[in-house]
């Protein structure tokens, strides 16, 4: 028989040595560890970790008009792999040692153009923990139409070249299903707003 419950378990391993193979933008390091296996056995290995700091992300939505604002924007990871399109995304940003909600409020106004006032977090969640080190914190904002103000786009120093996208938030839900909007916060993002019954088509 299955047991359901679920008990968090302790994991046990040591760092023994680490070595930085590459630093710029983040970093890139190989770690050499001693893990504890569940069943007591110790299993040595190396494993790279790339750490580029934690950031934060936020989907702006309009309860009135059922709609969401989403960016587009040139993503190199994205195109590497032959996707060569705009990825459509919510906004987001690195902190940079900021705080998150104060990080997510500058990033929502360079980006989409709208000063957000109420900002609800949601949590924080590991986007790739095989390999990054980041934790990216999740909000979501109400807005209006009149708390726009400027009209976004990013930061030209930055290399930011950002399209702003106001969807229905029914259109963005087929836009998944299409395979449209293929970036996982964004999806995460847009669900939670149609699970919790904030924003439904």
């Amino acid at each position: 028989m299955t047991d359901t419950r679920y008990i968090p378990a302790d994991t046990t391993a040591s760092i023994n040595g680490q070595h930085v193979l590459a630093d710029d933008w983040g970093t890139l390091i190989k770690y050499d560890i001693t893990h504890t296996r569940r069943d007591g056995s110790q299993q040595h290995y190396t494993r790279e970790a790339y750490d580029r700091g934690h950031g934060a992300t936020i989907l702006l939505y309009d309860p009135e008009r059922k709609t969401v604002v989403l960016t587009s924007q040139f993503r190199l990871p994205a195109f590497l792999l032959g996707h060569h399109f705009e990825l459509i995304e919510a906004c987001a940003g690195l902190l940079d040692e900021r705080h998150p909600l104060e990080a997510i409020r500058k990033e929502a106004e360079e980006e989409t153009g709208y000063a957000v006032s109420e900002v609800i977090k949601i949590g924080e969640i590991f986007m790739s923990p095989g390999s990054v080190t980041e934790r990216l914190h999740f909000f979501i904002a109400p807005i209006h139409r009149g708390m726009r103000v400027n009209d976004g786009g990013g930061v030209i120093e930055e290399g930011e070249d950002i399209r702003v996208l106001d969807l229905p938030i029914a259109q963005a839900l087929d836009m998944i299903d299409q395979g449209l909007i293929i970036d996982a916060k964004t999806i995460i993002l847009i669900q939670h707003l149609v699970i919790k019954g904030i924003c439904t088509p």
